[in-house]
């Protein structure tokens, strides 16, 4: 391709409205543009790179014996509904774009698929004999982000591959998921990224399980938590370890003291000069069930500790039966202003002891009548700890489970993981923190979406039973950032070879010198020949900006048809490291092969 033909535009400015370098790098090279808020336009260079991260997904997942497929865009809202899932995609997550077509039929546009391909299931599956089956398709979604940013990170609408494989028992499906969990490991080697793997949430694809493929880069979003054995890794979300241990309360006479303007625990313990592994904090959230149902939910956790809002949420999702619900749609802590809508008196904020009692809750509101209370693992083991008293300035010194408070019944692993604790598996590790791009997230479903669809196989025995699925997305487009945003320096991109959208650029430094010109057009057209995809730089432009645009448009490797030329010979760069090297016109198209060939194995 000559650059002189090509829809190219490069900036030397930055622009205003990218935040993280990749963003900020594909701007300015020409291979995205702006339409509106997370919507972009894949330009020529662009595309040609996608493409190729299609193809190296298509390759490895055809290599498990998947079948590719298309599934429609446009998905009925009855299926959702069936599934239970329309209320959390629109109302909790509200992350679903919907319309209404002229029949006043609810549609969406599809975020994921689970719904359909269950649905294409349930009527062409009917016999074990057809199983087990994976199709995959390679599709653009759609998603109404809150707050679209960082490019092609979190944009309204993205390239993805999703798969789902169906299955007659779990023995099967987790084979399936092993081999998918080797396809994506390839494809990621392939494209030439550092990635791990770890355990991940399901969220609202549910599941019994589910691993993330995260791209390491210093600006991810989210964070890894890991030990260096190489036997844990993990999202924070769903992240669990040993906190560190609590220190020995001073306290051991229990007694209800002054403390004013101690409302939190970085406050009391400055008044009190004591740790806050030795205080019980509780936070009080208010939650809405799909039904509309409020529930008022009181989390008693180690005052050194957070609160992970998804495994809160997760467990709360658990318990929706006993509300006669299904998902949680709105998940906020109480504070002064929203505690109007449903206290019957004034809460003691700051000062909320774990026995609030339920009287604070107004009867005449739409809110249950009850607090529904949890206790976190790390408050269960303290003795002698500091609380609340219910009592705006007071709070409780020495208290004790059994004693000035009931045991909680209800303990489970609320807390957030953080850097520096111990490992579960082996408390002689401690955790260590990364930062990673998720670009691919598998999961094992089970039977949740084929027994609430009623998806059934008839098997051996003439017996009908739900079908087992899995689920395995990878964000094509987003890797495309991604590969970006770990692979650059300050003049530019850094393409891996396996995705550059050119493999080498010829730069022509004077387009008035005739022997520069016929050399880089001898070269262009050979190494096309030979299979080496090239760019040849012929625009009427100064050889300096041919030189910044070729590093900041990240072609892997570039010649230069410029002084070397006296002694029929020719620059090679190397993009990655900048190395420069001299070869005989002769001698270039074999060196090139070769260094490609390497790169690629």
């Amino acid at each position: 391709m000559r650059l002189s033909q090509m829809l190219l535009v490069t900036l030397r400015n930055e622009p205003s409205d990218a935040e993280i370098p990749s963003h900020k790098l594909l701007i300015k090279a020409g291979y995205i543009h702006r339409i509106g808020s997370g919507i972009y336009t894949y330009l020529p260079l662009m595309w040609r790179v996608i493409q190729k991260i299609a193809q190296i997904v298509r390759e490895e997942m055809n290599i498990t014996g998947a079948q590719e497929c298309l599934l429609p865009q446009l998905q009925p809202a009855n299926l959702w509904k069936e599934s239970g899932r329309w209320d959390a995609y629109t109302k909790a997550e509200g992350i679903m774009f919907t319309l209404t077509d002229r029949k006043k039929y609810d549609l969406a546009l599809g975020p994921t698929h689970e719904e359909v391909i269950t649905t294409v299931a349930r009527d062409i599956i009917c016999s074990y004999r057809q199983l087990p089956i994976c199709l995959y398709q390679i599709q653009t979604k759609f998603r109404d982000e809150i707050r679209p940013r960082f490019g092609l990170m979190r944009g309204r609408e993205f390239v993805m591959k999703d798969a789902y494989s169906f299955h007659a028992n779990q023995e099967s499906l987790k084979a399936s998921y092993q081999n998918m969990h080797v396809a994506y490991s390839n494809i990621l080697r392939r494209i030439g990224m550092a990635f791990q793997s770890v355990q991940a949430d399901s969220g609202s694809i549910g599941g019994s399980g589910s691993q993330e493929f995260m791209i390491l880069a210093e600006t991810g979003e989210d964070e890894v938590l890991y030990t260096e054995d190489g036997k844990y890794a993990a999202n924070l979300e769903k992240a669990i370890s040993l906190p560190v241990n609590a220190e020995t309360s001073i306290f051991t006479n229990c007694g209800k003291q002054k403390t004013p303007s101690a409302d939190t625990v970085e406050k009391l313990c400055n008044l009190l000069k004591c740790s806050p592994t030795q205080v019980l904090k509780n936070v009080l959230y208010e939650i809405t069930y799909n039904n509309e149902t409020t529930v008022l939910v009181l989390v008693s956790i180690r005052g050194d500790q957070e609160v992970n809002d998804i495994k809160l949420q997760n467990e709360l999702t658990k318990i929706a039966p006993q509300y006669k619900a299904k998902t949680v749609i709105l998940m906020t802590k109480t504070d002064a202003e929203s505690q109007v809508k449903w206290a019957a008196k004034s809460l003691p904020l700051g000062y909320i002891a774990p026995d609030l009692e339920d009287n604070y809750i107004d009867s005449r509101k739409q809110v249950n009548s009850k607090f529904l209370r949890l206790t976190d693992t790390t408050a269960i083991d303290l003795k002698d700890f500091i609380t609340g008293a219910n009592e705006p300035g007071y709070h409780i010194l020495g208290a004790n489970w059994g004693e000035q408070f009931k045991k909680p019944i209800a303990v489970v692993d609320l807390r957030k993981a953080k850097k520096g604790d111990y490992a579960v598996h082996d408390p002689h590790q401690t955790l260590q923190s990364a930062r990673g791009i998720e670009v691919g997230h598998i999961f094992q479903l089970g039977i949740k979406y084929s027994q609430v669809m009623k998806a059934t196989y008839t098997n051996q025995e003439g017996k009908e039973e739900p079908l087992w699925m899995g689920c395995y997305g990878i964000g094509v487009s987003r890797l495309a950032q991604a590969a970006v945003e770990q692979s650059n320096d300050k003049d530019g991109i850094i393409w891996p070879v396996a995705i550059a959208p050119y493999h080498v650029i010829i730069c022509i430094p004077n387009m008035n010198n005739d022997k520069q010109v016929e050399t880089a057009e001898k070269l262009y057209i050979e190494l096309n020949k030979a299979g080496i995809e090239t760019l040849i730089d012929d625009r009427k432009e100064r050889a300096g900006v041919k030189f910044k645009d070729a590093d900041l448009l990240g072609i892997p490797y570039r010649i230069i048809t410029g002084k070397s030329l006296v002694n029929n010979k020719v620059e090679l760069v190397k993009r990655a490291n900048k190395e420069a090297y001299e070869f005989t016109i002769q001698e270039v198209v074999v060196v090139l092969k070769n260094w490609i060939r390497e790169a690629l194995d």
